[in-house]
């Protein structure tokens, strides 16, 4: 049996689009004569969509849109691809549930019909699925190319810890092979347990294949990374790209397919900085492309984290759509903007360098009746926030979007500006600690980043001789572990209120500030 995995990058609601997309995959696909040809979990109407299933119209146009590509697949092998359906139950009192099923459909003929609807629904994390849908019913394996199929998607696959087992199930009802059509957004060593859920699964099966979404949706990034798993072994689809690969379940040997190939596994690529940067690169990629978004500014200090997240975004989006701006004040090291000059030079990105004195002096003219005993942070915070009335004009002026520094130790203790340093739309260093961030830039930007930004001791440069008053190698564990255990601290407590106003975070770990981590502000 041959089975192509079509691993593509759709956007939210770009139904047109994402059609277009998966037509132009499935006719590569077609080309290596599958039986049976493959897309990933909501591949038409985007994943996740989220609260746009509560319009109706948008219901109707992702119906529509799904039927007519599968009637373009006619002519086609047949295809299973992810989408939304009717739940096809009376709706509750409140109006406002959708009412609707998270299901793969197999096109054949021109025609579609429902070939699995996702029963386990997760409710953890980022995962709040049954607002919008209710759990599916069992559908039997297909018969296709002389063997029983079976139809999982995505979270059926992880059905460890629940009642309901929809593998089990397929396999007791005769499946010979089980395909996974799956969303699972990157996390670090997530590839690992992807592999572990389907090593557990595969016995009474010959073989199992796992189609990944690819892309990234605001906070989330799918690394794609689709393998074939059967007792020879496990073979790869690339990560953080699109790709069309070929499983020959005949001799299960890698097949070259357009856009890509299955690889025999390099397991030294699992959680290492080398996946990392790709993760985050892709993350700041496609939130500029599918928002329609030119250029990215950010402000240098000359230290590491903006340094880390200039060579990313350089990566990402390409030296001529970069602009580094360093901002010195009366309290900058003389270094700190040479250091930034140096960084952009090295990386081939535009620079600029605006003095903060003039906007420094108005401001404390204009507030002199604050002054007083107790206006230290007072009169700190403000050069923070003319900074980014500074980065926040280059945006203004030139279009395109700012991108913030911040890192995810500083978010937790607290150690940033509402309104200064955590102004940017985008926050891709926002779940990396500092120990993340200064391994991360030793890999990803040592031969570019000058050797004294590694050296010097971190400092906001907000008053004379300031440096960071934590020990980074002490803190930032001791406060990951109690974010991942959704623990309490003071620090996190004391400055939730900012992490609540604070702009997307690419979400690289388990547990995330951003729509995975509901802690209210106000309690005791």
């Amino acid at each position: 049996m041959r089975i192509a995995v079509c691993q593509v990058n759709p956007t939210v609601a770009d139904l047109a689009g994402n059609v277009s997309l998966c037509l132009d995959f499935a006719r590569k696909a077609a080309a290596l004569a599958p039986d049976l040809i493959i897309f990933p979990e909501m591949v038409i109407p985007g994943y996740p969509p989220r609260d746009v299933l509560y319009d109706g119209s948008f219901v109707e146009a992702a119906l529509a849109a799904s039927a007519d590509f599968a009637a373009q697949c006619e002519g086609l092998p047949p295809v299973l691809f992810g989408s939304i359906a009717p739940n096809g139950r009376e709706r509750r009192a409140n109006r406002l549930l959708p009412g609707l099923l998270n299901v793969a459909y197999l096109a054949q003929h021109g025609k579609m019909r429902i070939a699995a609807e996702k029963r386990l629904l997760p409710v953890y994390d980022v995962f709040y699925e049954p607002r919008w849908f209710t759990p599916g019913n069992f559908c039997p394996p297909l018969e296709i190319g002389g063997r029983k199929v079976g139809v999982l998607v995505c979270e059926d696959l992880w059905d460890e810890d629940y009642e309901v087992h929809p593998a089990q199930d397929l396999k007791e009802a005769g499946a010979q092979v089980l395909v996974c059509l799956s969303a699972s957004p990157y996390r670090q060593g997530v590839l690992g347990q992807r592999l572990a859920q389907a090593r557990r699964v595969l016995p009474d099966a010959d073989a199992l294949v796992f189609a990944n979404l690819v892309g990234a949706n605001d906070e989330l990034i799918f690394d794609g990374r689709s393998f074939a798993l059967d007792a020879e072994g496990v073979q790869f689809a690339p990560g953080f790209e699109q790709a069309c690969a070929l499983y020959d379940f005949q001799d299960a040997k890698p097949q070259e397919a357009p856009g890509g190939k299955f690889q025999i596994a390099n397991l030294e690529y699992l959680s290492t900085d080398d996946e990392l940067a790709d993760a985050l690169a892709l993350g700041i990629r496609d939130f500029a492309r599918k928002n329609g978004l030119g250029r990215a500014f950010l402000g240098l200090s000359g230290g590491i984290d903006s340094a880390l997240a200039l060579v990313l975004a350089v990566k990402a989006l390409g030296a001529e759509n970069v602009t580094g701006v360093a901002i010195p004040s009366r309290f900058s090291d003389p270094r700190s903007a040479e250091l930034a000059r140096e960084l952009c030079e090295n990386l081939g990105c535009a620079f600029d360098q605006v003095e903060l004195e003039s906007l420094h002096t108005a401001a404390e003219e204009s507030l002199r009746h604050l002054a007083g005993e107790a206006s230290g942070a007072m009169l700190e915070n403000v050069q923070a926030r003319l900074r980014m009335l500074v980065l926040m004009a280059y945006v203004n002026r030139f279009g395109g979007f700012l991108l913030n520094t911040s890192n995810k130790t500083e978010l937790a203790l607290g150690y940033s500006t509402l309104y200064g340093d955590m102004a940017g739309a985008l926050c891709p260093l926002a779940d990396l600690t500092k120990p993340q961030v200064y391994s991360l830039a030793r890999r990803l930007g040592g031969e570019v980043i000058p050797a004294y930004i590694f050296e010097r001791p971190p400092s906001a440069e907000l008053r004379e001789e300031q440096v960071d008053p934590f020990d980074y190698d002490k803190v930032s564990p001791e406060l990951e572990e109690i974010v991942q255990a959704d623990g309490s601290h003071p620090a996190l407590k004391r400055s939730e209120h900012k992490r609540w106003q604070f702009g997307i975070v690419l979400k690289v770990s388990e547990r995330a500030f951003g729509s995975g981590r509901m802690i209210p502000v106000t309690k005791r």
